[in-house]
């Protein structure tokens, strides 16, 4: 398993870049080794989000990226926003005891 953390700060109007990010969404659920991702919005800053990205390998995560397919939605999120994309391995979880 592999983590996708990308930090976004937009720089458009925010309603475009979410509905960018959604067309963006829809191409990786349909990419083999994708497992569930998460779009959020910070608290107090509504120009900050954070994509949080489960992927069964590295391998699969570099493959969706290097698809042509990918051009158009890099180039239509990187028209509203800036970001700070990085890979993370688990290392370990905790739940909560019921």
């Amino acid at each position: 398993m592999i983590t996708f953390i990308n930090r976004f700060t937009v720089t458009g109007p925010t309603e475009e870049f979410e509905q960018a990010f959604d067309k963006t969404s829809e191409f990786f659920t349909a990419q083999p080794g994708f497992v569930r991702h998460r779009l959020m919005r910070h608290t107090d800053d509504p120009n900050a989000y954070a994509n949080l990205a489960e992927w069964e390998d590295e391998e699969s995560f570099r493959k969706a990226l290097q698809k042509p397919e990918f051009v158009a939605h890099r180039a239509a999120l990187q028209a509203l926003s800036t970001s700070d994309p990085n890979l993370y391995i688990p290392l370990y979880e905790r739940v909560a005891r019921a």
